[in-house]
């Protein structure tokens, strides 16, 4: 029988959201960032929900869902590797080699369920595994430093030395889904070599293998501004409208 585990990853502080307290517990629709996502996660049968947080924190403890059954804590690391690594290595006695692990993003709240649900199925027989991610629908600008002017330094993000072609790019999302073998030693090699991947497929890719895209919808958004909150809220709203439509 298939068996799989979520980690979420949670220990950042979240500098660019501009609040005295991380993203994750940034109120959100009468609840918070991080409720939402794992309340999310929780409508899926996995093991457990691994939550990495900062052992400084000072919020957590407060929430319901930090005593739900399903719910296990653990300390995180400075690094996002460094956080699923520690949640890997914190269910070493329970979690087999060939389960399967999805790492979540834990300012994604908006994730569908069946978009999840599409991506275990489909990456069930998978040797490697896969990830989330959307068709790259903005037009990308490659940036130089920016130029000196009048003797003064121009104040803009830098010149644009190209525009790059989007045809095969994909923005990457979660859940990212693989192995519980193959990560740790992907996760374990990269941190021997003092490399700290952005993402879980990025370590995978650092062992010379390639994970499998799964295009998920564009609404699961992650939150880094504050100004992100209202939006998220927005879609939340709606993808709730759309349940109690198709419940209807």
């Amino acid at each position: 029988m298939m068996r799989y585990w979520f980690i979420v990853p949670a220990a950042g502080s979240g500098s660019r959201f501009g609040s005295d307290r991380p993203k994750q517990y940034a109120p959100l629709a009468g609840s918070t960032v991080i409720e939402y996502t794992l309340q999310r996660l929780l409508e899926l049968d996995a093991e457990a929900l691994v939550v990495a947080i900062n052992p400084d924190d000072r919020y957590w403890q407060s929430l319901d869902i930090s005593r739900h059954e399903r719910v296990i804590c653990c300390a995180g690391g400075e690094q996002r590797a460094d956080s699923v690594l520690l949640a890997l290595q914190s269910i070493a006695d329970v979690a087999g080699e060939s389960d399967w692990v999805l790492v979540h993003d834990v300012a994604r709240p908006c994730v569908r369920v069946e978009d999840i649900r599409v991506l275990i199925a489909t990456l069930s027989a998978h040797p490697v595994g896969g990830l989330l991610a959307t068709p790259v629908s903005a037009t990308l600008k490659r940036l130089g430093k920016t130029q000196a002017s009048g003797g003064e330094t121009v104040k803009t993000a830098g010149r644009v030395l190209e525009t790059v072609a989007r045809d095969d790019l994909w923005a990457a999302a979660t859940p990212q889904m693989f192995r519980y073998g193959l990560l740790m030693k992907a996760l374990q090699q990269c941190a021997d070599a003092c490399f700290s991947p952005t993402d879980e497929a990025g370590a995978i890719e650092y062992l010379g293998l390639q994970a499998d895209v799964i295009e998920g919808h564009s609404d699961n958004l992650k939150i880094t501004h504050g100004a992100d909150l209202a939006l998220a809220e927005a879609v939340l709203a709606y993808q709730h409208q759309q349940r109690e439509t198709r419940e209807a």
